[in-house]
């Protein structure tokens, strides 16, 4: 069995963090691939290393001293290497970068720098070899990842071996280093839990899984055991801070499980994410996997007698929305009108053309929007066996004075989306939990 690992900033933070990721690696011999980001914060008010580089770069570039910048970047990484009693000869290469900064550096490839030695320190630490991300991924001149090519290239350097590979970047087809947007430690993790065929890919972050609901409403919601990736793309969609969607493509695709823990908590099981699992499997008759939802969405209802009958009229209104830059997120539709929920802020600045446009070209008999709309979803691979799901939570919800203002579910029934006003929006969340989860 072979298990991909990443770290993320917070476990790569100190010599005491170092220390916990050695613990959980050593713990399982399975785990022979690990991906490391660059040093976060050690305490609220610290500094990330990523941040520091970007601002570094950004001193260079409008000819102010990043003196004291560097000196903080150069301190952290030396006082890990020393308390951890390693041998890496980081002022060398520090040296080196130094005389780079000074003479022109792409901003991709100063800030790259951050992983590159939490791997040099860490490949040291864990005893393990070193495989830089420039020798691997490699990225196509439109900034995509050229996943055969990536793929080949590193199987062939890992083989058997346990390594430790910098998270976050790679190179394009001329040399330069690229970096992925901000989280791509995420990516890189995948992508190498894909290029080697791993049989688990493990996140290991600050937080013990996901969680059933927002911990801002909910008080201590309890942990995703397991959860389907399409349950977790029903999530991220409506509102649930997750990961990266490139995390989770290249996995998906070669249906690797995800396991999400947390390195202050190694003996948590987290989240264990597959494509599908088995019945036997369950552990319990909770027909939700989780809730999400976001505030702030407007309803827009286009009333016309006769309007199922006129051919072609819904992609015609979409059309005219689209032209606007507003994205239709749901359509609940009767047979003579058409309903669009749309996000309130991105409409707000074209409503009114957006709508006058729809007058002129469809003559509706009414247009009616209503604003201030939060939309929440309970989402669960269950829903589809257990009768009765929809009309128990609509009755949940009308026992606690809660009004429905937009229902919609999709034909793989595995979630239920209600819209609500945005003044009941928590407490709906509160209501499906205490409800169904508790």
């Amino acid at each position: 069995m072979l298990k991909v690992l990443k770290f993320g900033g917070s476990s790569m933070a100190d010599e005491t963090q170092y220390a916990k990721v050695k613990a959980i690696v050593d713990a399982d011999p399975d785990r022979k691939v690990v991906v490391v980001s660059a040093a976060g914060k050690r305490f609220k008010d610290d500094h990330k290393i990523t941040d520091l580089l970007y601002l570094c770069h950004a001193h260079k570039k409008y000819g102010v001293s990043c003196d004291e910048i560097w000196k903080m970047i150069c301190d952290r990484y030396i006082s890990v290497r020393d308390a951890l009693g390693l041998s890496t000869d980081i002022e060398s290469e520090f040296a080196v970068l130094r005389e780079k900064i000074d003479s022109g550096i792409s901003e991709d490839e100063l800030v790259s720098r951050g992983e590159y030695f939490s791997a040099r320190l860490m490949a040291d630490y864990l005893g393990f070899e070193f495989v830089d991300a420039a020798v691997w991924l490699k990225f196509n001149l439109d900034g995509s990842v050229n996943e055969d090519e990536s793929y080949q290239t590193l199987k062939k350097i890992v083989g058997g071996h346990k390594v430790v590979i910098p998270g976050f970047y790679g190179v394009m087809p001329d040399g330069a280093i690229k970096t992925f947007t901000r989280g791509g430690s995420d990516i890189t993790g995948a992508l190498a839990a894909a290029a080697l065929d791993a049989d688990v890919y493990e996140n290991w972050t600050d937080v013990s899984g996901f969680l059933m609901a927002d911990p801002r409403i909910v008080d201590n919601p309890e942990t995703i055991k397991q959860i389907t990736y399409s349950e977790l793309r029903e999530l991220s969609y409506i509102g649930a801070q997750v990961l990266h969607e490139q995390t989770i493509f290249p996995v998906r695709e070669k249906k690797i499980a995800l396991n999400i823990r947390n390195t202050n908590q190694p003996d948590h099981p987290g989240t264990m994410i597959r494509e599908s699992f088995a019945e036997q499997e369950a552990e319990d008759n909770r027909f939700i996997t989780g809730i999400a939802g976001k505030k702030n969405f407007s309803i827009i209802n286009i009333s016309k007698s006769g309007m199922s009958s006129e051919l072609g009229i819904v992609r015609k209104i979409i059309k005219i929305v689209e032209k606007y830059g507003v994205n239709v997120e749901y359509m609940p539709n009767g047979i003579d009108t058409v309903s669009m929920v749309v996000d309130s802020v991105k409409a707000s600045k074209c409503l009114y053309q957006m709508l006058g446009e729809i007058q002129e070209e469809f003559n509706p008999e009414k247009i009616h929007v209503t604003e201030n709309i939060g939309i929440v979803a309970a989402v669960g691979r269950k829903m589809a066996s257990k009768a009765g799901v929809s009309g128990k939570i609509f009755a949940r919800l009308g026992e606690h004075g809660i009004n429905i203002r937009m229902i919609t579910q999709g034909p793989d029934e595995m979630n239920i989306i209600v819209g609500v006003d945005n003044k009941d929006y928590d407490n709906t969340i509160r209501v499906l939990y205490d409800s169904f989860v508790k």
